[in-house]
């Protein structure tokens, strides 16, 4: 558990036995070769022809997502990868459900005479509930911190706190002890929603500590996966029917509550920061009502395989990911409403495609078989992703490792890079052997607080006890300043999520043929090795 408290334990770690595991890295000529197919033309055309404005932006449901997955499948046809979807096809159905709220209201009260007087929009906001289409819920409240509940952390927030059939008020955030995965893990959404539910709260409201924020505008729907039977399978913002409300209150108004009970942010923030839960009953209860719409939509995951040499291991898989999806049409800027993901994740499809021409081009393949897997609503919440995680197409024990690829921000020499994930598992033996391979250095997240590690689709592999991993660009810069987070953070500004992400902005193809070269060379080794990955003993990700 010592690991889990040190941040920068088992980074340090790869980064001191890089050297030595490097070593042992031996490819046929035969590999080297197929290494050097990769062509930054073809990842320029293939970047090309995604982020193109035909194909609209890739929305998930749309005409143009559809012509990105049969771009796609054609291209993976022609490398000789073989259909590994449902039924024997390149496809897994994807039942996307988008909710819109009704009629909603929340009122506070702190005794029968007393109730506080506030907005739909401007104090709070309520979620729509994917399959209660009317939810009514009464109920007192009661402030648990960061909702978070490790023991094994040495922290809890629901020690010693009776919430069931409570609303629970939560604040996100995670005790600076926590390594920053683990501080992403823990206050994601979907994690707090199940740990409120598994100590029987009957709703979560998210309160916001900043008093400039605004309220989020959810007038454009809320997805959801639904399953074959009209259950819910996955959401970022519902859990269980008994879990009927999930909202989110302002600052003003969680000051206010706080206020009530005799308490304040500023004496209880720190301690939370520090590691010492803050949990109390509040003196109010809240009720709640609303009403929800829905609308149905298909899409697709995209699934191929490379047949494995081993008679016995072809049987377990290692996996290249990378979401097909962004963001379809939205609101204009600079005169251009299609947000065309170039770099996101155009870029990562392209990298993945790469990954599938070097495999074509060996000779012996490696002892485990390869899953390439091009996931839909990565850009909804991971929602493709962790779908196929939760129900693959091939036995769910046979999957022992994903090697994920999104947004790689090719816009510089790959000069060093940051492997999100391996940290807690054996694939950091990996890294460090690709990475030394090709000349490249492995340093800590720089961007910690970014909590990139749970915001694309490696996380839902993890989740489902799968070591995962997620390249991302280090500091290192060819002029020796190592500061290409702020030529990333400029960049960001300008071309993140935005219409401005085209084929016209700013690339490097050559970074993005490092980038699919050591990608792959990873899972290689993975494929290879005659054990499969493990968890770290006693990692938060172990028991998963």
């Amino acid at each position: 558990m010592i690991k889990l408290y040190k941040p920068l334990f088992s980074i340090s770690l790869l980064l001191a036995t890089a050297a030595g595991y490097a070593q042992q890295v031996q490819l046929s000529p035969n590999v080297q070769q197929a290494l050097n197919t990769v062509s930054p033309d073809e990842i320029k055309a293939h970047i090309a022809y995604l982020a193109d404005d035909k194909l609209k932006g890739r929305g998930p449901g749309t005409e143009g997502y559809q012509m990105a997955v049969d771009y796609v499948v054609d291209q993976l046809k022609s490398l000789d990868v073989k259909p590994a979807g449902e039924s024997n096809s390149w496809l897994q159905k994807v039942r996307l459900r988008k909710a819109f709220i009704g009629d909603a209201a929340l009122s506070l009260s702190n005794g029968p005479a007393n109730t506080t007087d506030i907005k739909k929009g401007k104090d709070y906001v309520i979620y729509p509930n994917p399959v209660l289409p009317k939810v009514s819920v009464n109920a007192p409240l009661a402030f648990v911190g960061y909702g978070i509940s490790e023991p094994g952390l040495g922290y809890d927030d629901y020690a010693g706190m009776d919430v069931k059939g409570k609303i629970v008020i939560i604040t996100r955030g995670a005790p600076e002890k926590f390594q920053s995965s683990v501080s992403a893990h823990v206050m994601n959404a979907s994690q707090i929603l199940k740990v409120a539910a598994e100590h029987g709260a009957v709703g979560v409201i998210m309160a916001s500590t900043d008093s400039t924020a605004r309220m989020a505008n959810i007038s454009r729907g809320v997805y959801s996966i639904m399953d074959d039977k009209g259950a819910v399978s996955v959401s970022r913002t519902y859990y269980s029917k008994q879990l009927s409300l999930y909202a989110s209150i302002n600052y003003a108004l969680f000051n206010a509550l706080l206020s009530q009970a005799d308490k304040d942010l500023k004496t209880i923030l720190p301690q939370l920061k520090a590691g010492t839960p803050a949990s109390f009953a509040l003196k109010a209860s809240a009720s709640a009502s609303l009403s929800s719409t829905y609308e149905d939509i298909m899409s697709y995951n995209v699934i191929g395989k490379i047949e494995g040499s081993d008679p016995k291991l072809k049987n377990e898989y290692v996996i290249h990911s990378a979401h097909l999806d962004h963001l379809g049409i939205g609101p204009a800027i600079e005169g251009d409403s299609i947000y065309n993901g170039a770099h996101d994740n155009a870029s990562g499809v392209a990298s993945v495609l790469s990954i599938a021409k070097i495999y074509k081009n060996i000779q012996i393949k490696p002892k485990r078989s390869i899953l390439v897997v091009l996931v839909t609503g990565e850009e909804l919440g991971d929602l493709g992703s962790n779908y196929f995680a939760k129900h693959p197409t091939v036995p769910v024990k046979s999957l022992v490792a994903d090697v994920n690829t999104d947004m790689p921000t090719i816009i510089a020499p790959l000069l060093s890079v940051t492997a999100l994930g391996a940290e807690h598992s054996s694939l950091e033996k990996q890294v460090a052997q690709a990475a030394d391979y090709f000349g490249l250095s492995v340093e800590p997240d720089p961007e910690p607080k970014q909590a990139r590690f749970t915001r694309s689709d490696q996380y839902s592999f993890v989740l489902q006890g799968i070591p995962a991993l997620h390249i991302k660009y280090g500091s290192k810069t060819a002029d020796g300043k190592n500061n290409l987070n702020d030529f990333v953070a400029t960049w960001r500004a300008k071309y993140y999520h935005k219409p401005q992400d085209d084929i016209n902005g700013i690339f490097d193809f050559e970074a993005g043929k490092k980038y699919a070269q050591l990608n792959f060379l990873i899972g290689y080794l993975v494929a290879q090795a005659p054990a499969r990955p493990t968890w770290n003993t006693g990692d938060i990700f172990a028991t998963k």
